[in-house]
């Protein structure tokens, strides 16, 4: 008899459940004897004992549903150590994974909540992990489940802010998800025809962007698109030292970072810009077909890896390889976009500016 916890924790995304359903469908087949406890609002469950023990139904009819059947929640990594009023977090876990006899932990996370699986291997739990968020920051995998789903989103806000700015002639900026990587917003605005896209990885000269729209006026072009990342930021303020970087932030008379760059536009060119930000959509809806299939073949990589107790483990996708690597090697570290990576240059090539 193996027993199993599951838990998906930190921001929600499109392919929780189907990685579920793809771990879940994996054991059910190839074990005689199985129980699967999911914990409920992630780490928070696991921490106070708040399960359920599920059956092959509930992992029944899931594949095309988005959010989480278990619910999630936000428990900072820097914070799991932390005793508070009496509580100890990680004893708690423990505890709670002891009490029930569990075989092995399944965590379906971004960094932080990798970082927390990571600790409980390290404190000797049987943990394997599987690479959840829309940003594709996970080090050590090509993609993370969630980040094409988001892609379809956010490229589709862009397609259809296109039509609107055609009509009106009008600089349009669309903010995208991503406060330390740009991912999402570098692969959309490639798919969705942007002529400015402004990540946090290439931080931005206004004046280089006001050339780049001028530019395309003068060519006759009588509107412009520009996804913009919400973690974007100047060359100035990117120059900061950190402290006094967010301190800048906390007092900014502006809402995010593409109403800066709209008011900066203004200012310089006169232009009319408006700004949309489809926000938390991004995360919601149906995963698309590309996140159900990566979905499956990693959730059923994460049972085979219980089958062989072979644990301590992050499940990746390489090459289009779907492959096991120890939780500690990507614990801690981000995949940022590399400023000199092919996919910049064919960008610039197609006439993109980046703002640098």
């Amino acid at each position: 008899m193996k027993k199993i916890g599951i838990l998906t924790s930190g921001g929600d995304c499109q392919a929780l459940n189907a990685t579920m359903r793809g771990v879940a469908k994996s054991l059910f087949h190839q074990l005689d004897k199985v129980e699967i406890y999911g914990f409920l609002e992630g780490y928070k469950g696991l921490m106070h004992g708040n399960y359920k023990k599920m059956t092959e139904k509930d992992f029944s009819g899931i594949l095309t549903r988005g959010g989480t059947i278990l619910g999630t929640s936000r428990q900072p990594f820097k914070k799991m150590r932390d005793i508070e009023d009496g509580f100890d977090k990680v004893k708690a876990m423990k505890d709670t994974y002891k009490k029930l006899g569990l075989d092995c932990l399944v965590v379906l996370g971004g960094n932080g909540s990798l970082k927390t699986a990571n600790l409980l291997s390290e404190e000797g739990l049987n943990v394997i992990g599987l690479p959840k968020t829309i940003d594709n920051d996970i080090w050590g995998t090509d993609f993370t489940f969630g980040f094409q789903s988001a892609v379809d989103i956010a490229t589709t806000a862009i397609d259809c802010i296109h039509t609107t700015a055609e009509s009106h002639g009008r600089v349009f900026i669309i903010e995208l998800m991503g406060h330390k990587v740009g991912w999402v917003t570098l692969h959309a605005g490639i798919a969705g025809g942007a002529d400015v896209v402004l990540i946090p990885e290439i931080p931005y000269d206004i004046d280089k962007i006001c050339k780049a729209l001028k530019a395309r006026e003068k060519a006759g072009k009588g509107f412009s698109i520009i996804a913009v990342a919400e973690g974007a930021s100047s060359k100035e303020d990117a120059a900061l030292p950190k402290k006094e970087r967010k301190a800048k932030l906390a007092e900014s008379p502006y809402p995010s970072a593409a109403y800066e760059v709209a008011a900066k536009i203004t200012e310089q060119t006169g232009a009319e810009v408006r700004v949309t930000v489809p926000g938390h959509t991004q995360r919601g809806g149906s995963p698309c077909p590309y996140d159900r299939v990566l979905s499956s073949r990693l959730g059923a990589m994460g049972a085979k890896l219980v089958i062989e107790e072979d644990y301590g483990k992050l499940v990746v996708i390489r090459n289009d390889d779907v492959v096991a690597i120890p939780l500690a090697e990507s614990a801690g570290k981000l995949k940022y976009v590399d400023p000199e990576d092919d996919i910049i240059a064919s960008a610039k090539l197609l006439g993109i500016s980046f703002g640098d």
